[in-house]
């Protein structure tokens, strides 16, 4: 078992203690870049280092160390490559009502996106094999932990998650800066993510609001046209009508084309996963 640190840029005594209690890599940024690129860095830098098996978990101390075992278990019985610790997030005192239920939403909407059953996709506490870590790709500076899920799932690698324990809270989450902050970081992200992986079925759905309003307003303008005044235009409804149609048919014609987009995102995955194997290989 070997150790890696991520120091994203802290101004505390990290790479030092690091270093005192014989740390085996450091991966150590200047200025502070974000969770999603500290994560990436260490899968790659863990690669490097020849790994078989990688175990994520947050500086803050949240996760029980004393299940990893318990985490990598799967892997190493070659039953999933990727394993998520499910956290007793009902049981957790220092996670408010709101927060609590931000994380069930998010984790229904992971678990729509990516065909999985991964009760709690926002866990930080996770494990992957080699072969899944090769495959990773993290787009969003926010977080990774709903993307990699939702990516994985598409790949068609085996997800799964084994309960796990939680140490107190010992800080407030540098994270998340207030509960507004959150709600509007996690909205935004979900969005994106649906917009990403599921363009095809985000656009469909979004187009078909304005097309469906635009419908009825088409039916409710024939309907007084063939029952009431027929001398009687409305012009005004008919416009809204074909207007809310037209936005209804342009959303979907978007998600075409960024469905079709996504064909090329997939060979570029693929690309980059040879040139991957080949450098850590090397």
């Amino acid at each position: 078992m070997e150790w890696l640190i991520v120091d994203d840029g802290s101004s505390d005594r990290t790479v030092a203690v690091a270093k005192d209690h014989g740390v085996d890599h450091i991966v150590s940024f200047e200025h502070n870049r974000g969770l999603a690129v500290g994560f990436m860095a260490g899968l790659e830098a863990s690669l490097k280092a020849g790994a078989d098996i990688i175990v994520n978990t947050d500086a803050d101390n949240q996760y029980c160390a004393a299940d990893i075992p318990k985490l990598i278990d799967p892997i190493l019985r070659r039953e999933a490559e990727i394993v998520i610790g499910a956290r007793p997030i009902g049981q957790t005192a220092h996670f408010s009502p709101v927060k609590k239920v931000l994380q069930g939403l998010g984790s229904w909407v992971v678990r729509l996106a990516s065909n999985t059953k991964v009760p709690d996709a926002p866990s930080g506490f996770r494990a992957f094999s080699r072969t899944a870590a090769l495959q990773l790709n993290v787009f969003n500076e926010y977080t990774y932990t709903l993307e990699t899920i939702i990516q994985a799932g598409l790949k068609g690698m085996v997800i799964t998650s084994v309960p796990v324990r939680t140490n107190g809270d010992l800080r407030p989450s540098r994270l998340v800066k207030s509960i507004p902050s959150y709600i509007q970081r996690s909205v935004l992200t979900i969005v994106r993510i649906f917009m990403v992986y599921r363009p095809m079925r985000f656009f469909t759905i979004l187009g078909g609001l304005p097309f469906g309003a635009g419908l009825l307003l088409g039916l409710r303008w024939v309907l007084l046209f063939l029952l009431d005044d027929p001398t009687r235009a409305r012009a005004p409804s008919l416009i809204l009508a074909a207007m809310l149609i037209l936005i209804g048919v342009q959303l979907w014609i978007f998600g075409l084309v960024a469905d079709l987009l996504s064909v090329n995102r997939k060979m570029m995955e693929d690309i980059q996963l040879r040139m991957r194997r080949r450098e850590v290989d090397r």
